[in-house]
């Protein structure tokens, strides 16, 4: 018998439930109604059922839905928590988390910790008992001991976390308990934004308290059971099919298309997200704003521009831009809306903002070397989520990503259309070229031939390496803007892993970490796979495709932003919304870019229908506008090829409708009903990776400790495979400047990402040069600083420094510079500092001083390090705020600076 939660009426209802399912099944699949099924749930024409819950279109404008998440309901009592100073991860190393058994003893009110001090791992001994869960608000008192740090503080003025690093006493702030259980969250980073999670101290006797109320029921997980159009969308392009539960999904999503415009008519996010953000829009006028509202895509996106005139980055890890590049994908959205709707005057606005955005992309992340763009991958921007918790914001300004390549590709291919449009041929070769540099290098250094899609991205320090991981969206993309030739989309498209529920944001997971990004679906991404799914011609991915955009918004009856991997459920991440832009367009592509197969052209509009055989029959898209005509289409059969098509009776040669007609006209369609040469899909448990292995040296030799579930580990010396073994030390000669790290491998051969780089540099250490010495010390109390003090920059204060160096040798050499940036949370705001370092006249590079946290100016750390070839002797290095660097504040770019570090790496 389940207990504290789970009432016997309400498990004899499931059982009863799931028994009536069943037979509904069995009555629907008689009945030949199946369109799509797995392990999990099973598709029909008119309805979605998974376990004990149903989902069924009563009518085109009219679903229910019984979903309840389990989320509430099942709750485990073990409470996993961990201590934060400051809204970071710096208690105890990853994986090494406190536990405790929320269960409240008899005639106790509330479930109280033991004293625990930070620090010092406690694990509750009880074993939780079986069919036990988590009773409904339960109170949880957390007891911290935090006088050793407060001990430090008072003795030396800082407290060294487990990581090595220094906490200022004038820089601690706050602390934090953060967690798996609700309201507990493992966002490090928002924690500042979530006051209910700090522990106090009312009597300063240096034990922090917090008393927190778990299992709340007014917090249960659950939808509306119903959905009944009441919006008026007459106006939009209305659908009709043989299937009652995609035409009342394409309604759901019309009517929360128009609850998604503000009063200003610009676009709202989702319910829960308001304003517009620059990815959110661009993605959703991609897939299906542009032709369904285009004035108000116009004006979201100029909502996001600067008034310099540059694409604002507006979200993203250390101070958004040029941590995170991925704003370009405004260019893609902003030539979508052209090609709907052919107007000239658009083109010319935003012609000249798109061309400085990607220049000043060129000076700040373009890597010659390798022909890649750095930065954060796009949209995945919650760093612990995606990337090793070991990655600071200039890693990740480092890293050089799939999709935010993807992303810049098109944007140069964008900016080469508008340029031939507008007459500027020598534009269009300039950005011709990049864009082929930018395919050519994800080519070369992101495909895994072993695999048969793209690696998640380039990542390290001095030295890069891959990681595995397969990344949904930049696959996508990479196949729909022709990064992949021909072959290489089928291979992406049939190779990228799927689980039950649709293709997770990552795969494998990372363990540890909730879902949000890690360990989740989100539906507009699927849509992109959709899409990629038509492009490759696999008619099993588009119907998986459309089955997990489908199952969702009919069981939740709203467009979610996302969802868990593991059980597809909407309640386990980390955060949701209802109502999301471009969870609906995607829903909306599903019927106008795959089923129709649209595609817009400069001066045409070209159908290109994707209709999987289980799909089949009569569709119907009345009142269609694209330009000056409306369109009313009939379509009948399945497959991909076209037997004929007319306009007003007459043959419609290459499916092309010109972009100069006017006025009403009926296109009718006959597809061939020849399904797509069969081809695979790639199908997985959801599965996690090991965790990031933590990397020791010592006396010529690397160690590490043993995970449980590991058969092997991959040394690596200067992102380059050293060895494999099955122990735990490797030995490495200190000859020079190398840096290791190691990578850990279970038995289903799934990788582990990278542990942080770990240098040796032999007998020649870096030199360090104190920039105090070339500029005005800074007078600010600031600590922690190396030498005789700091040097303060800013748009107004030592915009140029000139600082010569003596090269001892002729070699390749690593420039960083250490800073303090304390403007700012590393997740949130725009403030990141950014300079250009140039060799005399030429310009070695963008050094970024990414935010470290809001007032913590004595939290010190390295830049990123520009690499370059010197030659022995004294060298004249600058150190410059250039137009380029302007940043996305435009009026702080400001940080501290104390040294530049000289390595010599070849």
């Amino acid at each position: 018998m389940k207990q504290y939660l789970v009432p016997v009426g309400f498990t004899l209802a499931c059982t009863l439930l799931s028994a009536c399912n069943s037979q509904k099944d069995n009555q629907h699949a008689a009945s030949g109604n199946v369109v799509w099924q797995s392990e999990a749930y099973t598709l029909y024409r008119d309805s979605v059922v998974q376990g004990p819950h149903v989902a069924r279109a009563l009518s085109a404008t009219e679903l229910t839905s019984n979903y309840q998440s389990p989320a509430n309901a099942f709750q485990s009592p073990e409470i996993i928590f961990k201590f934060s100073l400051n809204g970071k991860d710096n208690e105890m190393v990853p994986g090494q988390d406190h536990k405790l058994l929320a269960l409240p003893q008899p005639g106790a009110e509330t479930v109280e910790t033991p004293l625990i001090t930070f620090g010092q791992r406690y694990v509750d001994a009880r074993p939780a008992p079986a069919d036990v869960y988590l009773a409904p608000n339960t109170r949880v008192k957390i007891r911290l001991d935090l006088r050793p740090v407060l001990a430090d503080f008072k003795k030396q003025g800082y407290f060294t976390t487990f990581k090595g690093e220094k906490i200022f006493k004038e820089d601690f702030k706050h602390v934090f308990v953060a967690g798996g259980t609700a309201p507990l969250s493992w966002d490090f980073d928002n924690l500042v934004n979530k006051p209910e999670l700090e522990l106090k101290d009312p009597d300063g006797d240096g034990i922090y308290e917090v008393v927190l109320t778990l299992n709340q029921p007014q917090a249960a997980k659950t939808t509306a059971s119903r959905w009944q159009q009441s919006i008026n969308t007459a106006d939009f392009p209305q659908y009709k099919s043989d299937y009652p539960l995609a035409d009342a999904l394409y309604n759901l999503a019309l009517e929360e298309a128009r609850r998604a415009v503000e009063p200003d008519s610009t676009f709202r996010t989702g319910k829960e997200w308001a304003g517009v953000w620059t990815r959110d829009i661009s993605y959703s006028i991609i897939l299906a704003q542009a032709t369904l509202q285009p004035k108000v895509a116009m004006n979201s996106l100029l909502r996001k521009v600067s008034p310099d005139g540059r694409i604002i980055q507006d979200t993203g890890t250390g101070g958004a831009y040029p941590c995170s590049t991925d704003r370009m994908i405004w260019a893609v959205a902003a030539w979508e809306i052209y090609k709907v709707t052919g107007d000239k005057a658009w083109l010319k606005r935003v012609f000249p903002i798109i061309k400085k955005s990607v220049e000043d992309d060129v000076q700040n992340a373009y890597d010659p070397g390798t022909g890649l763009v750095r930065g954060e991958s796009s949209f995945l921007d919650w760093r612990e989520q995606t990337y090793p918790r070991w990655m600071q914001p200039v890693d990740i300004y480092e890293s050089q990503t799939l999709g935010t390549n993807a992303v810049h590709y098109q944007a140069n291919v964008v900016l080469v259309e508008m340029a031939r449009q507008l007459g500027q041929e020598a534009v269009a070769h300039r950005h011709q070229q990049l864009a082929d540099s930018i395919r050519q290098g994800m080519n070369r250094h992101l495909w895994l031939p072993e695999a048969g899609y793209y690696a998640q991205f380039r990542y390290g320090r001095t030295f890069k390496t891959l990681s595995p991981r397969a990344e949904a969206l930049g696959e996508a993309l990479s196949v729909l803007f022709g990064v992949a030739d021909e072959q290489r989309g089928r291979q992406v498209v049939a190779k990228t892993p799927s689980t039950a529920y649709g293709i997770p944001c990552i795969y494998p997971q990372i363990p540890g970490i909730p879902p949000y990004h890690n360990n989740a679906v989100w539906p507009f991404v699927q849509s992109f796979w959709a899409l990629a799914g038509a492009r490759a011609g696999n008619e099993a991915s588009v119907l998986a495709s459309m089955a997990a955009i489908y199952r969702p918004a009919a069981l939740f009856l709203t467009n979610k932003e996302n969802f868990v991997a593991g059980n597809g459920d909407f309640a386990g991440t980390q955060i949701n919304s209802s109502n999301m832009l471009w969870s609906l367009s995607g829903s909306l592509g599903l019927v106008y870019k795959v089923l129709f197969g649209m595609q817009f052209e400069a001066d045409w509009l070209i159908f290109r229908p994707f209709v999987p055989q289980a799909f089949q029959g009569p569709r119907q898209l009345h009142n269609f506008r694209y330009r000056g005509a409306v369109l009313d289409i009939a379509m009948t059969g399945f497959g991909q090829e076209i037997k004929s098509i007319t306009l007003d009776g007459k043959p419609l040669p290459d499916a092309a409708v010109p972009g100069t007609l006017t006025g009403r006209h009926a296109i009718r369609i006959e597809l061939s009903s020849q399904a797509p040469k069969e081809a695979p899909t790639t199908k997985v448990a959801n599965a996690f990776s090991p965790q990031t292995p933590s990397l020791r040296y010592a006396n010529g030799r690397l160690s590490w400790d043993r995970q449980e579930g590991v058969k092997s580990y991959r040394v690596l010396r200067n992102g380059q495979a050293l060895a494999t073994t099955n122990g735990t030390e490797q030995a490495v000669a200190a000859d020079g400047y190398a840096e290791y790290q190691v990578v850990a491998i279970d038995g289903q051969g799934l990788e582990s990402f990278a542990s942080e780089p770990l240098p040796v540099t032999g007998a020649q250490p870096s030199q360090l040069l104190q920039l105090e010495m070339l500029a005005p010390v800074a007078a600010l109390p600031y600590k922690g600083y190396t030498g005789a003090g700091f040097v303060e920059i800013s748009k107004t204060k030592n915009t140029s420094i000139s600082i010569p160096v003596d090269v001892p040798a002729a070699g390749l050499y690593a420039l960083d510079f250490r800073y303090a940036n304390g403007n700012g949370p590393i997740n949130t705001e725009n403030k990141c500092a950014i300079r250009t370092l140039r060799l005399g006249t030429k310009q070695l590079g963008t050094i970024v001083l990414p935010q470290r946290g809001v007032g913590e100016w004595s939290n010190w750390g390295y830049s990123n390090a520009v690499l370059v070839q010197l030659a022995p002797g004294r060298q004249q290095l600058t150190l410059a705020f250039e137009p380029a660097n302007e940043n996305m504040n435009g009026a702080v770019n400001q940080a501290m600076l104390d040294c530049l570090r000289l390595t010599r790496v070849k």
